[in-house]
């Protein structure tokens, strides 16, 4: 059982704290988007995203319109966040020992592989909408934990820990997929500059250097040496934040010194700005064959069916295994609740959305946003209405 009153616990009450009031902030951005995409604004958004903004050296540019910046620049930031968390929870948190990462880490398999066969068994026959196969596996984790801090104490703090790993292992998949899948026209030169500035990186570590600001200049080294290379810029976020040291020469943490700088403007300015880019959808247009439509099918049921069945259908045979057991204080309705909570895939499924159509002919691009925002929407209501019935009131007994 967890310890309510120990350090872990009450760093995830605080991270908790963090997290909500973005989720919030994140909803409040979405909700902005929608009603600006509504209105007669939207030509004033569009060509505000579709600015164009560059860099020139000599002859050297990067000429991109704003939302790819955005896309590309400052969600590199988000992910070199989610390199610091996953490096930290690794050496020394949840995913440090093996009966602490199986319950959650199952629960995440299954939570990606039944989503992306879903949508791939709606998509089949159409080779460009496959593209987007990966679209309704991702967890969007701020969300998710502003849902589950509407209970407020109600919620064992060990059902939070399932959450946060469960999100880690979808995020750390999310990272494969688009290391592997969603990257295109690579060039082998620019691919070895940004593997030689990774490898100066790792040996700055061996070496004890401890000064951050000279990873985050070989980061933006390795940034560049991506984006031009066709394999997608975001992944040096999280290369780079694995060669940040865990610990200094006089006891400190770089590695936790800069994930606490970083994290309320990643939670504050950078998620928020995302979802006002990504997230304004025209409903003029939309009919009831927008909703029918494969693509949007595809993501609605991935998230909604399809991440609560994986995780539910993986977790409950693992456990029926003796694999995996629950922890004491948390119910196997508790965890119904969180598996429809990790079907808010709000953030992450629009990024790789954005990657999967980014050089098609746009023609999927609103169906997609459809899917994500009803698939998102369902889980969250199924969610709360679930932990509502799972989650008793404090002082409550649990039944036996």
């Amino acid at each position: 059982m967890v310890d309510n009153s120990s350090p872990v616990a009450s760093a995830i009450r605080d991270f908790m704290k963090l997290e909500s009031a973005g989720g919030i902030l994140l909803l409040i951005a979405a909700i902005a988007a929608m009603l600006v995409a509504n209105s007669p604004l939207l030509p004033v958004y569009d060509a505000f995203l579709g600015a164009p903004v560059g860099i020139q050296v000599a002859d050297w540019t990067i000429n991109k319109p704003l939302l790819l910046w955005i896309n590309d620049g400052l969600m590199a930031v988000f992910f070199f966040l989610i390199g610091l968390e996953l490096k930290r929870e690794v050496l020394e948190g949840e995913l440090s020992s093996a009966p602490q990462i199986a319950l959650p880490a199952v629960g995440a398999l299954g939570g990606m592989i039944v989503p992306m066969a879903i949508y791939a068994w709606f998509n089949w026959s159409d080779p460009v909408a496959l593209d987007g196969w990966a679209i309704p596996a991702a967890t969007d984790i701020a969300f998710a934990l502003a849902l589950l801090s509407v209970f407020g104490s109600r919620v064992p703090v060990a059902l939070k820990v399932f959450l946060l790993t469960l999100a880690i292992f979808d995020d750390l998949g999310a990272i494969v997929i688009i290391a592997l899948f969603y990257s295109e026209d690579i060039s082998l030169t620019l691919v070895i500059v940004g593997i030689v500035a990774f490898i100066i990186a790792l040996l700055m570590n061996r070496a004890g250097v401890t000064r951050t600001s000279t990873y985050i200049l070989l980061g933006i080294v390795l940034w560049v040496a991506l984006l031009k290379s066709g394999v997608h810029a975001t992944l040096a976020g999280v290369l780079i934040a694995l060669c940040i040291p865990m610990r200094g020469k006089n006891g400190n943490s770089p590695l936790r010194e800069l994930e606490h700088d970083l994290h309320g403007a990643v939670v504050f300015l950078i998620l928020p700005v995302f979802a006002f880019a990504n997230g304004g959808l025209p409903l003029g247009g939309l009919s009831i064959d927008s909703v029918t439509h494969p693509v949007t099918l595809g993501i609605v049921l991935g998230l909604f069916v399809g991440k609560p069945l994986g995780i539910m259908a993986f977790v409950g045979l693992a456990a029926l295994l003796r694999f995996v057991k629950l922890p004491p204080d948390v119910s196997w309705g508790q965890i119904v609740g969180v598996a429809f909570a990790s079907g808010i895939g709000f953030t992450m499924s629009l990024f790789i959305a954005g990657l999967a159509f980014e050089h098609g002919d746009g023609s999927y691009f609103d169906g997609d946003r459809l899917g994500v925002l009803i698939g998102s929407v369902l889980s969250a209501l199924a969610a709360l209405i679930t932990l509502q019935i799972a989650l008793r009131p404090s002082g409550t007994p649990q039944p036996e």
